[in-house]
């Protein structure tokens, strides 16, 4: 089967030659045929070779006409094969594990060689000013930096001295009936200073 593979790869992705449309047509369906035939004989293969393997290793069983002392001698031989059949099972299973992470290794290893790196999605971490001063500067950075030793210090006096001031800073409406009107405006012109 992989040497019809490697033929129809020959065939179809070496250099262009001097061939009809047609008869490449034809050749391709051939092949495609032929391919199909051997799939099919490969199939029926390998379920009689399962057959033939599963009769070699799991005999019939002879049950009628057996004592009581025979059925459990039996039942014993079975769970002995099933206990080695389980054994073997587990260190395929095994040595199939530390292929595929053999397998994983190489690939990483390759792809290093390559210069082709996939990036890992980076995780975002909190530093600190010093941890991040000491990862740019190393041992040149001494000290801690306080960041809050550079800031204004503001008292709770003058705090509450600004809420009082914007409290009494009145009623909207005394303001706007006070301007409403002519005498508003005038007042409004006379603090312009129009009124000299």
């Amino acid at each position: 089967f992989q040497k019809l593979i490697k033929l129809v790869y020959i065939f179809f992705f070496k250099p262009k030659s001097k061939i009809s449309a047609s008869r490449k047509l034809s050749l391709k369906i051939l092949l495609l045929q032929r391919a199909m035939e051997e799939l099919e004989q490969e199939t029926v293969s390998r379920d009689e070779d399962k057959v033939k393997y599963l009769s070699e290793k799991l005999p019939p069983l002879q049950i009628t006409g057996l004592s009581m002392d025979e059925l459990q001698k039996l039942c014993r031989q079975l769970n002995a094969k099933i206990d080695v059949v389980d054994e073997e099972r587990y260190d395929f299973e095994a040595k199939v594990n530390k292929n595929n992470k053999d397998i994983q290794e190489l690939k990483l290893k390759v792809q290093d060689l390559g210069g082709k790196f996939k990036k890992p999605a980076l995780r975002k971490v909190r530093v600190s000013a010093d941890e991040m001063m000491r990862a740019l500067l190393g041992s040149k950075h001494k000290g801690s930096m306080d960041l809050r030793a550079n800031l204004k210090s503001v008292k709770k006096e003058d705090i509450k001295q600004e809420k009082v001031m914007s409290s009494e800073v009145g009623d909207w409406r005394k303001n706007v009936e006070a301007m409403s009107g002519m005498e508003g405006r005038k007042k409004m012109f006379d603090a312009a200073g129009g009124g000299q």
